[in-house]
C-alpha cells in the first residue's frame, strides 16, 4: 500500500531535501508497514537533524515498542518528554507521558 510512497521517500534521502520531515515521514510509512525496525532508524535520522522534534521522538517510541523493544520506547518518551517541553509542545509532552505510565503499568 504505502510501497510507492516509501520508494518516493528513500529516492529523497541523502539529497537536498533530506531531513527531519522526510525522515520522519519516510519513518511514519516503514511503521504504517509494520516495518518497525526500520522506522525507528529513519526516525533516529530525523532526530539527528531536529533533536527538538517531538513528534519524532513520540512516533520513535511506538516504533521501538512494535520491535518489542519497550526499554528502548521508554527512553524515546522520557527524552521527547524533555523536547516537548523545551519547544513548549504540552500535547504531545502529555501524551508521551501518558504512554510512558501505561508501559511501566502492570499487565492486566
Amino acid at each position: 500500500m504505502n510501497g510507492a510512497l516509501i520508494e518516493r521517500l528513500r529516492a529523497q534521502c541523502g539529497g537536498p531535501r533530506d531531513g527531519a520531515l522526510l525522515r520522519f515521514s519516510l519513518g511514519n510509512a516503514l511503521l504504517g508497514e509494520g516495518l518497525a525496525a526500520e522506522a525507528a532508524d529513519e526516525l533516529r535520522h530525523a532526530l539527528a537533524f531536529d533533536p527538538d522534534y517531538s513528534a519524532a521522538w513520540k512516533l520513535l517510541g511506538k516504533a521501538c515498542l512494535a520491535d518489542g523493544d519497550p526499554a528502548g520506547a521508554a527512553e524515546a518518551w522520557r527524552q521527547g518528554i524533555a523536547a516537548a517541553g523545551r519547544r513548549g509542545d504540552k500535547q504531545a509532552e502529555k501524551e508521551m507521558a501518558v504512554f510512558l505510565r501505561r508501559l511501566s503499568e502492570p499487565h492486566r
